[in-house]
């Protein structure tokens, strides 16, 4: 049994903050050569990239991988809309959710596992300003507790 390695190329923390992720999917990415380079060399953002399917197929859109230095003519367009690989049976069960309203795709994180580059999405329904408030709230609270316990043990 060989041990996956795994790189998390680029992580989305907004995302966690401005949604209540209710699924999450692993995806392969469809990508040219350079740009696999580029991400594992971890020049990839997914802080402004959205996910929609049309057609059947599912696609990242403003994922920006930045042109690998030494790929001259073999680079492509860093903003390029880039296929996800998701089963059928997946998309055909994504589908109906995420034209409900209130729903999304969200990428997570891009991550590399064994050789391959991965891409987490999320099923994602929108926070109101009301839950972002909660959240907050909690992590102060969070903090605080860690820092008094901190305080006490020395």
């Amino acid at each position: 049994m060989s041990k996956d390695f795994y790189y998390l190329a680029a992580n989305n923390k907004k995302a966690t903050f401005d949604y209540f992720i209710e699924e999450r999917y692993e995806c392969g990415i469809e990508l040219i050569g350079t740009e696999v380079k580029s991400v594992r060399m971890g020049k990839c953002s997914i802080k402004e990239s959205f996910v929609r399917i049309t057609n059947g197929e599912v696609f990242i859109y403003g994922m920006h991988i930045s042109p690998y230095e030494k790929g001259n003519i073999f680079n492509k367009d860093p903003l390029r809309p880039r296929r996800l690989l998701l089963h059928r049976y997946e998309i055909n069960k994504l589908f109906p959710r995420v034209t409900q309203d209130g729903y999304t795709l969200v990428p997570l994180q891009v991550y590399i596992k064994g050789s391959l580059v991965k891409v987490e999405i999320g099923l994602a329904r929108g926070k109101k300003k009301y839950d972002k408030r909660e959240d907050i709230a909690k992590k102060d609270q969070k903090r605080e507790v860690e820092r008094d316990f901190k305080l006490k043990m020395y």
